[in-house]
């Protein structure tokens, strides 16, 4: 069973209509008990940094996100939930985050071509960079579905696939049994049930 958690942010039920759709239970959760019983945890998110993180902290979810991946559960972020990941964000002011992977979250206009509109919307290639169990049902060059306005940076280590929006984006990262999609899935087609399916799989 994967849990969904519900912390106040995010695309809840879109997400469980895509498990439902490759044929596997999730439940949308704020619940620590069934949350310390599912397989997997998604952290979904969409919107400001600092009001997630501060929903995140004030629900208690944070502490829980912490403690489940500390006894190696898999977890991932999916687009803000991703950025939560990361250690700090720069997003209107620096915030702290779960730091379950180094590195931090910064504004993509410091670094794509001052034409290009902001947020990025729209599909993109994704370009390996590591191999990724994530990546087993699909190929480098895959289109997914982005929005966002900042991009995790100050990570290399840690990438698996990068977005070319004039400059080479954050698309995806891994560190033990933490996963992280900046773009989403659950928009992304039959390459992003791909995804959540190879998710699934860990």
């Amino acid at each position: 069973m994967i849990a969904i958690i519900d912390y106040g942010v995010g695309n809840l039920f879109s997400l469980k209509s895509s498990f439902a759709a490759i044929g596997r239970e999730a439940v949308v959760t704020d619940d620590p008990k069934i949350i310390a019983k599912a397989d997997r945890l998604i952290l979904p998110g969409v919107g400001a940094f600092e009001d997630a993180a501060k929903k995140l902290k004030d629900s208690g979810m944070a502490d829980v996100v912490k403690r489940e991946v500390a006894g190696g559960k898999p977890i991932m972020g999916i687009c803000l939930g991703m950025q939560l990941l990361f250690e700090k964000s720069y997003e209107y002011g620096e915030h702290e985050g779960l730091g379950l992977i180094h590195g931090s979250v910064k504004p993509i206009a410091d670094v794509i071509d001052k034409n290009l509109k902001i947020p990025h919307i729209g599909w993109n290639p994704l370009i390996f960079k590591k191999n990724s169990e994530l990546f087993k049902y699909i190929y480098d060059g895959d289109c997914v579905y982005f929005v966002h306005s900042y991009y995790a940076a100050d990570c290399d280590d840690s990438v698996t696939a990068v977005a070319e929006y004039s400059a080479e984006l954050t698309a995806s990262v891994e560190r033990g049994n933490v996963y992280g999609c900046q773009f989403h899935p659950e928009k992304s087609g039959e390459v992003g049930l791909k995804i959540l399916k190879a998710f699934c799989e860990i």
